[in-house]
């Protein structure tokens, strides 16, 4: 298999992993129908845990940041820590679990 096949392959299934992620995100009711201000993107910290949620982050920050790289045709990065973060953030959440374990998944396929 070649390089451009294997990334064609990675988007792809990034493409799903994040229609699922936006799925159980609005499932379980993590979905916000009202944007954020525009002062909440100047984050300084990880995951933007300085201006906002987690659930927030993933909705305005990481999901349309994956779907840029995709209909780009952009570069992962080469290492996701999205689902370590989850685990920290929603650890008591019983509703995050399935969430939790997407994300998870979806650091997996670029860690190895």
């Amino acid at each position: 298999m070649s390089k451009q096949t294997s990334l064609e392959q990675t988007r792809a299934i990034a493409q799903s992993m994040i229609t699922e992620i936006e799925t159980e995100m609005k499932r379980i009711g993590y979905w916000s129908s009202e944007p954020l201000p525009p002062e909440a993107y100047s984050f300084q910290q990880a995951f933007a845990m300085d201006t906002m949620s987690f659930s927030q982050w993933l909705q305005f920050v990481f999901l349309p940041r994956v779907h840029q790289i995709i209909e780009e045709k952009g570069s992962f990065p080469t290492k996701s820590m999205v689902g370590t973060q989850a685990i920290r953030e929603f650890d008591n959440d019983p509703m995050a679990t399935q969430l939790v374990s997407l994300l998870n998944e979806f650091d997996r396929l670029f860690n190895g």
